[in-house]
């Protein structure tokens, strides 16, 4: 049976997911025109990237917690229409300071986004359903962040980089605007869901009847919630990689250039697409064959082990478009993980679901934080590209082991 108004709802949001990595991945490929205008440095350059997950570490949770209270209408409306406003302002900076606070207030906007949608799914998306939905989710950001490169080279034939900027913050702001008109954070507050629908999805979602007294704060004693931060850690640390220092990698350790090279430093999050789905449709129908957290361990297990053997191999090769493709096979697996990670905490989470994304979330930032900087030093130490991969890979054989602690059936509120 299906539900058209939650529909609509999962195609708002991943509207939002594709808004979002347009955003964040465009830098990274007018990384070579900023530095060249601005006089950066590559350790300058790593430092405005990880402004952005310094920010999007520091306010996920606090942004969270105010999704949790006031509703994710309101919150998401406010936060997509701050960093649409610090993408456009992008296009003024004129030295690495200016840049730098920018992207850092650009990073608070963003901070709240996902956690939020992670409360909008709690409200609106049956528990069976959501390792889809998450999926889905994941793969029209990822879809996005793939295809920006080609968009970013075609505008720049005929826009400077300061212009492609500021018609990205635009994109967002009319979001917010047809958001917060439309969008009613309970299912039975939306005039346009019938009430079958609002029944069923109020008996399938997951929460309580009635509020619990359990406080927030509740999140940060539940065991499970550990494992998920580490091997949301590794996640963030490959995935910023892949959308900071990919493209600058395969162009000078492999010599890569053209279309060739935008195609391959957009294949990762391209190929990241087919893996959200698969992690996210993959971990619920397996969980109808055996428990919940045996279906979502295995592809949280399973997607990093790979990641780390793909992510290994593509150091051992000379071949540029070899190593790319076995780079964006290591990344891709690292997203199988994804829609299991974040339906994990959802259903961990219940009332809570936004705090205890938000809290996942923000320590994945940590790795975000210091995945261009740790590339920066250790390339400008060694000159070998290869080294940070084989630290990469290292990192994703740990969030494997953690995923083995997972456990979504355990809850906050319990």
């Amino acid at each position: 049976m299906t539900f058209a108004v939650r529909n609509r709802v999962v195609a708002f949001t991943m509207a939002l997911a594709a808004v979002t990595y347009l955003d964040r991945v465009c830098i990274a490929i007018l990384a070579p025109n900023i530095s060249t205008e601005l006089g950066l440095s590559r350790v300058e350059m790593a430092t405005i990237f990880s402004a952005f997950a310094v920010a999007y570490a520091a306010f996920g949770v606090p942004l969270a917690r105010w999704a949790d209270r006031d509703g994710a209408r309101k919150v998401l409306a406010c936060v997509v229409l701050v960093w649409s406003a610090f993408t456009m302002a992008t296009a003024a900076a004129w030295n690495f300071a200016s840049m730098a606070v920018i992207r850092f207030l650009f990073g608070v906007g963003e901070a709240g986004a996902w956690p939020s949608v992670a409360r909008v799914y709690s409200r609106w998306i049956p528990l069976a359903q959501r390792g889809r939905i998450q999926g889905v989710f994941f793969a029209a950001a990822h879809l996005s962040g793939g295809l920006t490169p080609f968009v970013v080279i075609a505008l720049a034939g005929w826009l400077q980089w300061r212009m492609i900027f500021i018609a990205f913050g635009l994109i967002g702001a009319l979001w917010a605007i047809g958001w917060y008109v439309w969008f009613r954070d309970e299912p039975r507050d939306h005039a346009a869901v019938s009430q079958a629908e609002r029944d069923h999805i109020e008996a399938t979602r997951g929460l309580p009847a009635t509020q619990v007294h359990a406080s927030w704060t509740a999140v940060f004693k539940t065991p499970t919630v550990a494992p998920l931060c580490v091997q949301a850690f590794a996640n963030s640390y490959g995935f910023y990689f892949f959308i900071t220092w990919l493209p600058t990698y395969l162009a000078q350790a492999h010599g890569l250039k053209g279309m060739g090279w935008a195609l391959m430093s957009g294949l990762p999050l391209m190929l990241s697409c087919l893996a959200d789905l698969t992690g996210g449709e993959g971990s619920d129908r397996l969980a109808r064959k055996m428990s919940l957290r045996n279906a979502r361990r295995s592809f949280g297990t399973g997607g990093y082990i790979l990641a780390a053997t793909a992510t290994f191999l593509a150091t051992q090769v000379a071949n540029g478009y070899l190593a790319g493709l076995l780079i964006a096979i290591g990344g891709a697996c690292s997203m199988l993980t994804l829609a299991p990670a974040w339906a994990s905490a959802v259903d961990v989470g219940g009332r809570h679901a936004g705090v205890t994304a938000g809290v996942m979330n923000t320590v994945g930032q940590v790795g975000g934080i210091l995945s261009p900087i740790v590339l920066a030093y250790l390339v400008d130490a060694t000159g070998d590209w290869n080294l940070p991969l084989i630290v990469l890979a290292g990192i994703y054989a740990v969030a494997a082991i953690a995923w083995l602690m997972i456990n979504p059936e355990q809850r906050v509120e319990a």
